[in-house]
């Protein structure tokens, strides 16, 4: 069964790299270009992981993760910042959110598949 990623970014060419590594991993992709937009699709599609960014128009990824993680239909989706945000404290104000896990940008694409493999179990 092919796992489902969901990944909110808004910027189109962090996307199309993401797109690019993931779907020729094998993995099945949805993207959001917004907060809004990304905490509808988790709960309309039911995704196995979601990538988030912290820095999004609508509503930042922090809040976005909140919604998430309080909705009971969507509580039990890991969720890894993906985020540009990378002073020291930034991982904790992810954490603190509710993310699972935390990459930081630029991103190795080996490091994120990894991260990506092993939430999937």
């Amino acid at each position: 069964m092919t796992k489902r990623v969901l990944v909110v970014e808004d910027t189109e060419d962090n996307r199309r790299i993401v797109r690019d590594l993931l779907t020729s991993a094998g993995y099945e992709l949805l993207e959001a270009a917004d907060g809004p937009s990304g905490v509808a699709m988790a709960a309309s599609h039911a995704p196995d992981l979601i990538l988030m960014d912290i820095q999004l128009p609508g509503i930042d990824g922090y809040e976005a993760t909140r919604r998430l993680k309080s909705d009971p239909a969507t509580g039990h989706i890991p969720i890894i910042a993906v985020t540009s945000y990378a002073l020291p404290g930034d991982e904790a104000k992810t954490r603190a959110a509710g993310c699972d896990g935390y990459i930081a940008k630029p991103f190795s694409p080996r490091q994120l598949l990894a991260m990506v493999r092993e939430s999937l179990g």
